[in-house]
C-alpha cells in the first residue's frame, strides 16, 4: 500500500471546519455518533470497522451501517448508505445505459484514510469518523462531507429519512437543480422536490412541477456535480441553515448519490447527461413555432386560427388542442359537438402545413360505458390504496381512477391507446396534469401503492417519477405505432432521465414582467439540468400581457429550444397578430428569425444528443474564472455560436450587456467587440441584441411558413471573420425519422483559420446522408482586407460580389473542402 497523507492535510485550509464552528449538535456528535433531537433519533455513520472489495466496488462498514462507494468512470463515483447494512435492490428510472469508460482504478489504506483513486479522482474515506471527500488528480479539495452521513428512522411510514452534509466554502456557488422560479445562483436557498401542480405560480414559489435531485457546486474556478437519485420528497440546503455547510436529504429511500467531477461546468452536465441520457433527435417540425391555447374550439376556431397564420405569412409549425377536444373530458374521445369530423379537420390542417398536438390526462373517469376505463378496469391497472380500494380522485371529468404508470403492462397498454388517435391524425402528445394533480387534495395520498417495476413502493417514492412513467409510456408507444417515425411529446412534470422521452415547458406563469425574467432564468437552469428541450408559455398563462411584453416574450421565445405560445381561456386571445402593429410585424421578424436558424437549432440539438452538450448554456458555463459571471442571470449562449442577451425589462432604449473574452459581431450590424467587458446596446422595441462569436459559420435557410414547405435550392453559410481557429458544425439528415441511428445523417464541421491576408474554410464531412440542396450561398462578415482572390478546392472563383460594407458573397458546391479569401 502507498503511504498516504492524512486527510487533513488534502483539505484546503479555508475548507477546514474550525473548532468554534460546530453546532451544539455537532459537538455532541464529536463524543457520541447517535444525537437524540426531541422525539427522534440521529445515527450518525461511527467509525470504519471493516471493508470488502469486489472490482470496482468497495463496501465499507461501522459494525452495523454499510456504505458502497462504486466507480462508474474516470470522473463519476457512486456512493450508497445502508442504514442497517442490507441495500435496497438496485433500481432506478433515472440512469441510463451508457459504456462508461474506466482506465485504472487504484485501492490504499494507511492508519487514518481509505483512498480510492481513478486517473482523475480520488475518494478519500476518513476511518476515525466515516467522512467521504473528492479530490482531483493534484490532490485538490473538491467536495467533502462536513459530518457523517447520517439517518433516522421514520416512526410513521417505516425506513428512514437520510442525511448528507458537505463543506461549503465562503466563495461557493451553486446551481442547476431543475425548473425553480429563483434566483440563477442557489446559494442562500433551501428548496424542496415533490411534483406539484402550481397555478400561477410565484417568484421563488417552492416546489413546482419537476423534481431534478441535481446540482452543480462551482468554487475557485472548478465544478463538480451531486445527482442525489432518491425518488422520494427530497429537501436541498445551500449554506442556508449553516453558512459553511450544504446538505440534502429525503423522507425515505436510500442515500445514493453520485460525485460528478468537472472540472469545467460543462463537463459536469455532459457527464451527468451521459448518467441519466439526451434527448433523441427530435422531429424538425418540432423546433418550429407552436400555437396553443386552453382552449380553441369548435373546429371552424382552429381552422381560422390556422388560416390566419397563413394569410398573414407569420410561420407556425403546429396548434395544440386543450380539454375541450374531448367527449366529457374523456381521454382518447372527440367532442362530436366540437369536432364532429376530427380526421377531416387535422386532413385539412396538414394541407396547409400544419401538425396538430392533443392534450392527454392520467385521470380516467369512472365510467362503465367508457373503454378506456372498462380495459383498465377489467386488468387491474388503475392505482389502489393500502386497503385495496381504488384510489379516486376528483379532476376534470369529475370522478377519476388513476393508471400505474410504474407497471410496465400498463404502459405497454397506455401506449397502445394512441393508435386512434394517430389514425385520425394527430402528430403529437401533451401529457398534462401528471404531477400527478388531484383537486381538492392535491395529489395521492401517501399509501397509494405502485408497482415501481416490480419494487413496489406507495405513492411517498413513486410520486416524483409519476408524470416521468406516464411519458415514457406515452412515447415508447407512439414510437411503436409510429414505426420509424420520431414521436414528438411534451410533459408537465418529470424526474431526472425524463429528457429521454419528452419536451418539457416551465408550467402555468403568469403575464408580467418578472415572470419573463423567471422564463429565461428557468429555462437556463432546465438546460444545465440536462433538458434542454424546454420552453415557456410565450406572453403567460394567465394574466393580459400588453403588446410590448408580448413582443418582447416572443423574441425570448426564437431562442428557446421549445418555442409555444399559450393562453388561459379566461384571457383574452394571444396570438402573435392579437395586439397589432407594430407589434404583428415584429413578432413576424422574429419569427422568421427563429426558421432562418433552423438548421442552426437542429445542429445544436445533434450536438446535445451526440455528443451531451446543452443547447442552452448560461454565462457562467462559458466563464466560471470569473466570480461576479457566477451572478450573470439574463445572457446565455445559444448553441456554440449565438449569445442572446434578452430584453426583460418595460420601456427601455438601451441594455447593459456582457461579451466573454474573444471576438464578438452584433448579429444585425456586424460592428465587432472586443469580449471580456460590459458593452451598453441599443434595443429598440424591434430589435434585441443577439452577438455571434467571431469565426463561426452560422448555417441558416429560407423562411418557410412551415419547416417542410419545400425543398431548399442552397444553405446560406454565413461566417464571420476571426485570427483564432474556431470549429462549427452542421449536422442534416431526414428531418422525421430514426435513420439518423443507422449512420443516415451528415454531420460537417467547418474550421476557420484568419490572418491579416487571408481567410481559410475548411469542411470536413462525416455521415450517410445527401441532402436535396446542391450549393452553399456564402457570406462573410468582418474582412479585414480587400479580397483580391477567391479558391474553392484550388480553382479561383470568378464570380462573388463586394458591397460597401466589404461584406463578401459566392455560391460554392455543397461538398467543398477548402475555401481561401486571399487579399
Amino acid at each position: 500500500m502507498e503511504n498516504l497523507t492524512n486527510i487533513n492535510n488534502l483539505i484546503d485550509p479555508d475548507l477546514k471546519l474550525k473548532e468554534n464552528q460546530h453546532t451544539e449538535e455537532g459537538e455532541k456528535f464529536l463524543n457520541n455518533p447517535i444525537v437524540t433531537v426531541g422525539p427522534v433519533t440521529k445515527q450518525y455513520l461511527r467509525s470504519v470497522k471493516s471493508y470488502v472489495t469486489d472490482g470496482n466496488r468497495f463496501v465499507f462498514s461501522d459494525g452495523v451501517s454499510k456504505v458502497q462507494i462504486s466507480v462508474i468512470s474516470d470522473e463519476i463515483i457512486r456512493v450508497r448508505m445502508a442504514p442497517q447494512g442490507t441495500f435496497l435492490a438496485d433500481f432506478s428510472y433515472a440512469i441510463n445505459g451508457y459504456p462508461h469508460k474506466i482506465t485504472l482504478v487504484k485501492f490504499a489504506e494507511d492508519e487514518n484514510i481509505y483512498k480510492i483513486s481513478t486517473p482523475k479522482v480520488n475518494c478519500i474515506i476518513t476511518k476515525a469518523d466515516f467522512l467521504i471527500s473528492f479530490t482531483d488528480s493534484n490532490n485538490h479539495m473538491m467536495n467533502a462531507d462536513a459530518k457523517a452521513m447520517h439517518f433516522e428512522e421514520n416512526v410513521q411510514f417505516g425506513g428512514y429519512y437520510v442525511y448528507c452534509s458537505k463543506v461549503c466554502t465562503n466563495t461557493e456557488d451553486f446551481y442547476a437543480l431543475g425548473d425553480k422560479p429563483t434566483e440563477f445562483n442557489l446559494r442562500g436557498k433551501r428548496l424542496v422536490l415533490w411534483n406539484t401542480d402550481t397555478y400561477a405560480f410565484a417568484k421563488n414559489q417552492d416546489p413546482l412541477y419537476r423534481s431534478i435531485p441535481f446540482y452543480i457546486g462551482l468554487n475557485e474556478g472548478k465544478s463538480y456535480g451531486i445527482f442525489f437519485d432518491n425518488t422520494f420528497k427530497t429537501h436541498f440546503d445551500f449554506a442556508v441553515e449553516l453558512k459553511d455547510r450544504s446538505s440534502f436529504w429525503s423522507d425515505g429511500g436510500e442515500l445514493n448519490y453520485y460525485y460528478i467531477h468537472g472540472p469545467e461546468m460543462m463537463d459536469v452536465v455532459k457527464r451527468y447527461s451521459q448518467l441519466t441520457g439526451t434527448h433523441q433527435m427530435p422531429p424538425m417540425w418540432a423546433l418550429g413555432f407552436h400555437q396553443c391555447r386552453w382552449s380553441y374550439y369548435p373546429d371552424s376556431k382552429v381552422k381560422e386560427i390556422a388560416q390566419t397564420f397563413r394569410d398573414k405569412k407569420i410561420p407556425c409549425d403546429a396548434i395544440y388542442l386543450d380539454i375541450d377536444y374531448m367527449n366529457g373530458y374523456r381521454c382518447f374521445t372527440w367532442n362530436q359537438r366540437y369536432f364532429p369530423e376530427p380526421k377531416k379537420l387535422l386532413g385539412d390542417l396538414k394541407d396547409i402545413g400544419f401538425k396538430t398536438v392533443v392534450i392527454i390526462d392520467p385521470g380516467i373517469k369512472v365510467d362503465d360505458n367508457y373503454w378506456v376505463f372498462k380495459e383498465g378496469k377489467s386488468n387491474n391497472y388503475f392505482c389502489r390504496r393500502s386497503d385495496d380500494y381504488f384510489m379516486e380522485g376528483n379532476v376534470w371529468p369529475g370522478r377519476c381512477q388513476f393508471p400505474d404508470f410504474t407497471n410496465p403492462k400498463v404502459r405497454d397498454w397506455w401506449g397502445w391507446l394512441f393508435k386512434e388517435l394517430l389514425e385520425t391524425g394527430v402528430d403529437g402528445i401533451w401529457n398534462d396534469m401528471n404531477e400527478p394533480a388531484v383537486f381538492g387534495s392535491g395529489t395521492f395520498p401517501d399509501d397509494v401503492r405502485h408497482n415501481f417495476d416490480h419494487h413496489r413502493g406507495s405513492h411517498r417514492k413513486a410520486h416524483n417519477v409519476y408524470g416521468m412513467q406516464m411519458v415514457r409510456a406515452t412515447y415508447e408507444g407512439l414510437k411503436k405505432l409510429q414505426k420509424n417515425k420520431r414521436p414528438f411529446t411534451i410533459t408537465r412534470a418529470g424526474y431526472s432521465g425524463v429528457q429521454r422521452y419528452s419536451s418539457v415547458w416551465t408550467g402555468d406563469n403568469v403575464a408580467t414582467w418578472e415572470h419573463l425574467k423567471l422564463a429565461n432564468i428557468m429555462c437556463q437552469r432546465l438546460s444545465i439540468s440536462g433538458i434542454s428541450f424546454c420552453g415557456t408559455d410565450i406572453g403567460g398563462f394567465t394574466g393580459e400581457p400588453d403588446g410590448e411584453l408580448f413582443t418582447r416574450w416572443i423574441q425570448l421565445g426564437v431562442f428557446t429550444p421549445l418555442m409555444r405560445a399559450h393562453s388561459a381561456g379566461d384571457t383574452r386571445e394571444r396570438e402573435p397578430w392579437s395586439f397589432g402593429e407594430p407589434f404583428e410585424g415584429i413578432c413576424r421578424k422574429f419569427i422568421e428569425l427563429r426558421y432562418k436558424l433552423m438548421p442552426y437549432l437542429y445542429s445544436a440539438f445533434w450536438q446535445h444528443y451526440k455528443y451531451q452538450l446543452p443547447v442552452v448554456r448560461p454565462i457562467v458555463m462559458l466563464e466560471s474564472h470569473e466570480h461576479i459571471n457566477h451572478y450573470r442571470e439574463d445572457e446565455f449562449s445559444f448553441g456554440d455560436n449565438i449569445l442572446v442577451c434578452p430584453v426583460l425589462q418595460p420601456s427601455i432604449h438601451n441594455r447593459k450587456v456582457y461579451l466573454p473574452q474573444g471576438a464578438w459581431y452584433d448579429y444585425w450590424t456586424n460592428q465587432k467587440y472586443s469580449g471580456g467587458k460590459e458593452f451598453v446596446i441599443s434595443t429598440p422595441l424591434d430589435s434585441m441584441p443577439i452577438f455571434v462569436k467571431a469565426g463561426a459559420v452560422i448555417p441558416e435557410m429560407e423562411v418557410m411558413q412551415y419547416t417542410d414547405e419545400f425543398e431548399l435550392e442552397e444553405l446560406f453559410l454565413k461566417t464571420w471573420f476571426s485570427v483564432h481557429p474556431v470549429k462549427s458544425v452542421l449536422y442534416e439528415d431526414h428531418g422525421d425519422t430514426f435513420a439518423y441511428q443507422q449512420d443516415i445523417f451528415l454531420e460537417k464541421t467547418f474550421n476557420v483559420f484568419g490572418s491579416n491576408g487571408s481567410l481559410i474554410i475548411e469542411q470536413v464531412m462525416d455521415g450517410l446522408y445527401t441532402p436535396r440542396y446542391e450549393k452553399y450561398r456564402h457570406i462573410i462578415y468582418g474582412l479585414p482586407f480587400k479580397v483580391s482572390k477567391v479558391l474553392i478546392d484550388g480553382k479561383e472563383q470568378k464570380k462573388y460580389s463586394l458591397d460597401t460594407r466589404n461584406v463578401l458573397e459566392f455560391s460554392s458546391s455543397k461538398k467543398f473542402k477548402k475555401i481561401e479569401i486571399l487579399a
